[in-house]
């Protein structure tokens, strides 16, 4: 892999991480033992929504599809399919924090809404972190050229890390989460 294909599978690493711990907690609440957090549900819903919908996905369809969709006709619907998804992941991740408030105000009644939402949520994630890996990455290293890999490393290493934002933002949010989520999530109380 290249420097820039690196860089999108560490991002995947930790969104996948996220969903991974958010899937734990609402696994935890189910079978009785753990209680609603909706500070911590809040946080991580605010990080989902942050970091892959506001940072994470317009690079790649800025700079990894954009060329990609030069080089390989055979790349173009799944760079489609990929760039519809995007488009519509703020609705979905407006889903999940719909579903989170309807819990908070019906109490256990909302429970099962709110499952159904994450659950939802991240199978579909899920999906298309796997298409961009198992399709789109092999096509781009198939396809693209020495200046193209220049190009789009050059916007990826421009930004070395993403996850710091403005003043460390999505840093912070990210211990907070580690901080209040149960074991083995976070660090918090179980």
């Amino acid at each position: 892999m290249n420097k820039s294909l690196d860089i999108i599978h560490a991002e995947h690493r930790a969104i996948a991480a996220m969903m991974h711990g958010l899937r734990q907690i609402v696994a935890g609440i189910e079978k009785g033992r753990l209680k609603p957090d909706f500070e911590l549900f809040r946080a991580m819903i605010e990080y989902i929504d942050k970091v892959p919908e506001k940072v994470h996905h317009p690079k790649e369809d800025q700079y990894l599809f954009a060329r990609l969709r030069e080089r390989s006709a055979e790349a173009l619907p799944v760079i489609e399919l990929l760039e519809a998804e995007h488009r519509i992941g703020d609705a979905r991740i407006r889903e999940v924090e719909a579903a989170m408030q309807q819990y908070e105000q019906s109490g256990a009644a909302g429970f099962a809404g709110f499952q159904a939402a994450v659950t939802k949520y991240i199978e579909a994630e899920w999906k298309h972190m796997n298409t961009e890996e198992h399709e789109i990455f092999p096509l781009a290293e198939k396809h693209l050229t020495a200046e193209d890999w220049a190009v789009i490393d050059a916007a990826f290493l421009s930004n070395e890390n993403p996850w710091k934002g403005d003043a460390g933002q999505y840093e912070k949010l990210f211990t907070k989460i580690v901080n209040i989520a149960p074991a083995p999530v976070g660090l918090g109380p179980g």
